[in-house]
């Protein structure tokens, strides 16, 4: 289906994954692309927007879709399944009799509406009967209003969505308040406030993710971090074996897999293997965020030829939450992994090509398709092909988080 699309992960009051909101690069306010009332649905659905499927993008999650008035009043959002989306009616949006007739009628269908935005303007209240979520920018709406009128929306059963949530303690003051759902990226910032030491079993994955950088590798010390605990070895064997991976036989070690694999592909499976489970403490999403920049970097890196072992594209997506994931500021990370000085470099803020490739990941979370287009000139690539490499980037987490 989807083409040119990002995502933004929704999490619950216990931040696990509810959905994610999808962002549509040729649409208006990245909404689903607009089409001519005359194209019927089946065009829509092979047409170049759509190539990539609803459940490859969000893993099987719910799909939060911004839409126009005139996609819904031309009722395009049946064309999708009303248990796997959540149709968002953007806030620019004219109300009149034949929008709320449309609301009703996709409502009474199965499906679910949110209020894109929501300012607490009355004039949206003719639509709250088929409403059942609220959004709110917490960035554009005083906190004062938004604490005001709460209570009305929690009396009727509406859930609450909190946008652009950016740290921990803005989650927790909406949390406070009584909201059910919090986007934005609060959960990939390290709680520092903390300043916890790091217990020694975390500093046994840090050695391995250090040991996954190195130009060579060495595997008795690697065998002898893994054999310390069982659940490291089964889980090695588990990413390993992941029908994503086309092998004609099982991998029943890790020297069976340096055989069969070769030094740069068990790097990556090293470092993903200790990423895995230094965040056993934090929302699923962390990994999965880190998968997709570690996938995504590695292609473009592939594209850019930079040289692969060790597979430092891959790498430096991977580590790229390692704060988050630690709660430390990346520089005390940085002093605990004796890493590539070019990856430390990169992780830390300086410029560099590993600096590039992770920026323009973050390109995508955002959706700042300005910026994606400005880093697509600069690294010489088509951005056709950027977001090919996103998507595939997606796809590919979604079958490792599964192995987790």
């Amino acid at each position: 289906m989807f083409a040119y699309v990002a995502r933004q992960a929704i999490l619950d009051r216990e931040q696990k994954i509810q959905g994610y909101e999808l962002l549509f690069r040729d649409g208006k306010q990245n909404c689903f692309p607009e089409v001519q009332p005359d194209q019927a649905t089946s065009k829509i659905l092979t047409s170049s927007h759509l190539t990539l499927g609803l459940e490859d993008i969000t893993g099987g999650s719910t799909a939060f879709i911004n839409f126009y008035e005139d996609t819904l009043l031309h009722r395009f959002p049946t064309s999708l399944d009303p248990k796997s989306v959540v149709i968002e009616l953007v806030e620019t949006a004219p109300i009149s009799d034949a929008l709320v007739s449309a609301c009703e009628q996709i409502k009474q269908m199965g499906y679910q509406f949110a209020l894109d935005d929501h300012n607490f303007d009355p004039k949206w209240d003719v639509l709250l009967p088929y409403t059942s979520m609220l959004k709110v920018d917490i960035r554009d709406t005083p906190f004062e209003i938004i604490e005001k009128h709460v209570p009305k929306y929690k009396r009727q059963g509406i859930k609450l969505i909190a946008e652009k949530v950016e740290t921990h303690e803005e989650f927790k003051r909406f949390y406070d308040l009584g909201f059910d759902l919090f986007q934005g990226y609060f959960f990939s910032r390290p709680e520092l406030i903390r300043k916890k030491d790091l217990p020694s079993s975390k500093l046994s994955l840090l050695q391995l993710i250090t040991e996954s950088t190195q130009d060579r590798m060495d595997y008795d010390r690697i065998n002898e971090i893994i054999e310390r605990d069982v659940s490291l070895s089964y889980m090695l064997l588990r990413f390993i074996n992941n029908p994503m991976f086309n092998k004609s036989q099982k991998i029943s070690s890790l020297r069976h897999a340096l055989n069969y694999m070769g030094d740069g592909e068990v790097k990556k499976f090293v470092a993903l293997l200790a990423l895995a489970n230094l965040g056993d403490d934090k929302p699923s999403e962390l990994l999965g965020l880190s998968l997709i920049r570690a996938k995504f970097c590695e292609l473009l890196a592939r594209e850019c030829k930079e040289p692969e072992n060790p597979p430092k594209g891959f790498l430096v997506g991977l580590f790229s939450l390692l704060d988050a994931l630690l709660d430390q500021s990346m520089r005390q990370v940085m002093e605990k992994l004796p890493i590539l000085d070019e990856l430390k470099a990169a992780l830390c803020g300086e410029r560099n090509s590993l600096a590039y490739y992770l920026a323009t990941a973050i390109t995508f979370e955002k959706a700042d398709w300005a910026r994606t287009k400005a880093f697509s000139k600069h690294l010489g690539v088509d951005q056709r092909k950027l977001h090919g490499m996103y998507n595939q980037a997606i796809v590919w987490s979604n079958s490792m988080t599964a192995c987790v």
